[in-house]
Parts: structure tokens; C-alpha cells; sequence
């Protein structure tokens, strides 16, 4: 017998409701559909469950299709590890099939981007040179950026373009075709660089400029709120690997341009990491929404799988 004051609640009387009444989330018309082998990306897509991420990733696709058939802005934000996973081709053959209209960066990503234009290679094994303090000390990437960035200021260019012009010249032939700042700029489509001093290697090398390097960033967060301006009724902007800087950034961009008067709603925000971390969460994909219509969403997964899916599903919306 127990020695409790307190019994175990009895169920009788307890209120039951058919489960039709009740209702559910999930139903069997929602669940992903077997995929037959050939059957292309497009019936990919469209086997998935109409169920959380999938059904997010189909109103990411329809988000960017709108975009480009009524030409709203479509800004792509990227970290450093974007250009690590090898994505740039990718990226770049969107671009010029027109689902890119400008490049957002932050100074990890505009690094190892320029070390493929001028080496083909890039990130550095960090563990085996720090202990010596070899670590972010490659003279050519030190150098040849603050060359850049120091003599686009000069010229009234921000950073992302003054460094594309400057691959104009250095970047090797057989590696520039793999750059995003290389063969953005040759196309004319805008490249902007976001970075906090010291966070970047070439901040620590003797070429180092500080008023050039913040004059040129300071240049971009400008195009950049130029750029968001387009994203009014219908754009999107993507944040790809970027945890802290970009999505900071890019509310400043939001707060700005509303504080202008110009009008910016209606648009979709998209976050694509491996782990969803706090700031984009509500910099990308909650804030820039409030009361203002648009949605924001959120795709888990590792970059090097992700964006080439998205990329071959939108190149299945071609005609």
C-alpha cells in the first residue's frame, strides 16, 4: 500500500473528440511520393513532403522564380566557408543565368575567393601554423589586397569592386574563371566587401591601410543599402554561412533604407547554414518581416549539398 497522501488522478469523465474533429498537421496526401529513376530535378521537388523543410525549400524556389520574372533584386550574402566548399562555379553559373544580382560578403569570403584568383588554392591548415605565428601571413594575399583596396579607394571604389579590378590584372587565367569577385566584376554585377577590423588576415600584414579599409567597406555598406532598395515587393536575400557580420549588416541595410523612405516589404529572406545560429535567425529571417509582410526561411544543411541542389532546381526553371 502506498504511504502517499497524494493518489494517482482517475480518468474517469475524461472528454474524448472523434479524430476527424481533431484534425492533424501531417496527412498522408503530404508525404514525399517514391522518386523513379530519370524522372529529372523537377519530379525531385515536387516527391518531397509537403512537410517543413521540403515544403520551405519549394517557397524559397517559387520566391526566387518570382524575383527573376519580375526583376526584384536577388542578393546572395555569403561567409568565407561558401567559397571554401568549392561553390563558386556553381554560383557564378546562376548568376549568369540571371538568379543573381549582386554578391554580399564578408571579408573571409572576398579572401579565399581572391587566393583562388591568384593561386588556385586556399585556406590555410591553421592548427600547424599558428603555434609559430605563420598564421595569416601568406605575402602575396596581404599585400595585393591592401594594394587593391588602398588604390580603389583612391578612385571612389568600394572594397568588393576595387579588389575585382585589381584580379583584373593579377588573377591567373587558369584560376580566374573560379572567382566570384573576378568574374562578378567582369560582368558588371555588384560585389560588396563587409568586414570589422582585425577579424581578416590582411588587416595584419605591414600594407595594411586602416582608413582605406574602412572608407572602402564603409563604401559598400552604402551600395549595399542601394541594393536592398531593390529587394521592395518581391526580392530575395540569401544568407549563406554567415553567423555574425552579414546579418548584422544586413539589418542595418533594412533599418536604413526605411529610415529614407524608401519603401521595402513584400520580399523573402532565406538562411542556409549547418547549424542555425541566433542572428540570422532573427536578423534574416524574423525582423526585417515585422509588420512589414514578406517571410523569412530557414534551411539546415551543409553548404556543399545544399546550394548546388537549389542551384540545379533552379536551372530546371528555365524554359
Amino acid at each position: 500500500m502506498s504511504r502517499y497522501s497524494e493518489k494517482p488522478l482517475s480518468f474517469e469523465g475524461l472528454k474524448t473528440i472523434p479524430i476527424d474533429a481533431r484534425g492533424g498537421k501531417v496527412r498522408a496526401e503530404d508525404f514525399a511520393k517514391p522518386y523513379r529513376k530519370g524522372s529529372g530535378i523537377s519530379t525531385l521537388l515536387n516527391s518531397l513532403p509537403r512537410i517543413l523543410a521540403a515544403d520551405s525549400l519549394r517557397g524559397i524556389v517559387d520566391a526566387l522564380k518570382r524575383a527573376r520574372d519580375t526583376r526584384r533584386a536577388i542578393l546572395w550574402g555569403m561567409g568565407g566557408h561558401v567559397i571554401k566548399c568549392g561553390l563558386a562555379d556553381v554560383l557564378l553559373d546562376l548568376m549568369r543565368r540571371g538568379w543573381v544580382s549582386g554578391f554580399v560578403m564578408n571579408g573571409a569570403a572576398s579572401i579565399h575567393d581572391f587566393e583562388i584568383a591568384i593561386a588556385g588554392q586556399t585556406s590555410e591548415d591553421v592548427e600547424a601554423v599558428l603555434p609559430d605565428g605563420r598564421f595569416g601571413a601568406a605575402e602575396e594575399t596581404g599585400r595585393e589586397m591592401n594594394i587593391a583596396i588602398a588604390e580603389g579607394n583612391c578612385q571612389g571604389l568600394g572594397m568588393g569592386e576595387a579588389l575585382g579590378l585589381r584580379l583584373q590584372k593579377l588573377a591567373k587565367p587558369e584560376f580566374a574563371g573560379h572567382s566570384i569577385v573576378a568574374a562578378a566584376y567582369e560582368s558588371a554585377v555588384p560585389i560588396t566587401v563587409h568586414v570589422a577590423v582585425g577579424t581578416d588576415t590582411p588587416h595584419t600584414h605591414p600594407a595594411a591601410d586602416a582608413g582605406a579599409i574602412g572608407e572602402a567597406t564603409h563604401r559598400d555598406f552604402r551600395l549595399l543599402c542601394s541594393l536592398v532598395r531593390g529587394l521592395n515587393d518581391g526580392g530575395v536575400y540569401l544568407n549563406v554561412g554567415s553567423a555574425v557580420v552579414l546579418p548584422e549588416v544586413f539589418l542595418k541595410a533594412v533599418s536604413v533604407v526605411r529610415n529614407l523612405e524608401y519603401p521595402l516589404a513584400g520580399f523573402t529572406t532565406v538562411n542556409f547554414d549547418f547549424l542555425q545560429h541566433y542572428r540570422p535567425k532573427v536578423n534574416v529571417i524574423e525582423r526585417p518581416h515585422a509588420r512589414s509582410g514578406g517571410r523569412g526561411f530557414a534551411i539546415t544543411g551543409h553548404h556543399e549539398l545544399m546550394i548546388p541542389l537549389l542551384a540545379a532546381i533552379l536551372i530546371e526553371q528555365d524554359v
